[in-house]
């Protein structure tokens, strides 16, 4: 079995792979004054829950954002499993063409996307990942990723809007039926959900008029399940495209 760990800024999504079945996916919020000892529970609890042995497990590679806990991360995973961790990082073989005015700064989570992408679906491809940030990336058809955007996240947008009005309540994310709201709830899923979606669209469009047409739009993202329903351009929604992205690299460097 192969562990997989994707760190991000709000949630450590932690997978499991049998072969090429992705058999458990779990996560836990982004706690960053935990030590590596609190992160070795974890790993044990979600390990237990799922009724696997810690020793099935031949090996891991995690992605992270958020480099304050990578190693705590790391050496819990490493302790509890016994098994070395690959950190996506500079210097790891991953088969894409980093175009970019600086390769190193390539955040590995959209690192590990393109290549989930790439090993997964027809190319050139677009890939929108819906987290704490709202960001696209392109792969182009000979493997060469083009860069891409980062815009703010839909958890970000509505947390700032309700964070500075006074009158505006904190609302549950799900799309509204009808884009003209007739009460304060409504509007603001309208504006934010709606909104979103519509950004993700035209952005689309500008990036087919400047890089070319693509052959897939995969979504991911913890917010993936439901924008991807509400955008005019036929998304793939894949929230696991990660977990295949860091597989298929770990692949390449073993």
């Amino acid at each position: 079995m192969l562990l997989t760990v994707d760190i991000g800024n709000t949630n450590i999504n932690i997978g499991i792979f049998d072969g090429d079945t992705l058999c458990m996916s779990s996560r836990i919020a982004t706690e960053r004054q935990k030590t590596d000892d609190q992160f070795a529970v974890d790993f044990i609890n979600i390990l237990n829950m799922n009724k696997i042995d810690s020793s099935s497990i031949s090996g891991g590679i995690m992605s992270s954002v958020v480099p304050e806990i990578t190693s705590a991360v790391k050496n819990a995973a490493e302790r509890v499993t016994g098994k070395k961790i690959i950190v996506l990082s500079p210097g790891v073989k991953t088969g894409l063409n980093i175009k970019i005015d600086n390769p190193a700064q390539l955040g590995a989570d959209l690192a590990a996307g393109a290549v989930g992408a790439m090993s997964e679906y027809p190319l050139p491809a677009f890939v929108v990942d819906l987290g704490t940030a709202t960001k696209i990336c392109v792969v182009d058809e000979k493997k060469n990723f083009r860069g891409g955007l980062i815009a703010p996240g839909i958890s970000i947008s509505l947390k700032a809007l309700t964070d500075i009005s006074s009158l505006l309540p904190t609302i549950s994310l799900e799309a509204p039926k009808k884009v003209c709201g007739t009460n304060t709830a409504d509007c603001m899923q309208s504006g934010i959900i709606l909104g979103t979606a519509s950004m993700i669209d035209g952005l689309i469009d500008k990036l087919t008029e400047e890089i070319g047409e693509p052959k897939s739009i995969i979504a991911t993202g913890g917010l993936s399940y439901f924008l991807s329903d509400v955008c005019k351009h036929k998304l793939i929604n894949d929230k696991d495209l990660i977990f295949k992205g860091l597989k298929a690299i770990y692949e390449k460097n073993n």
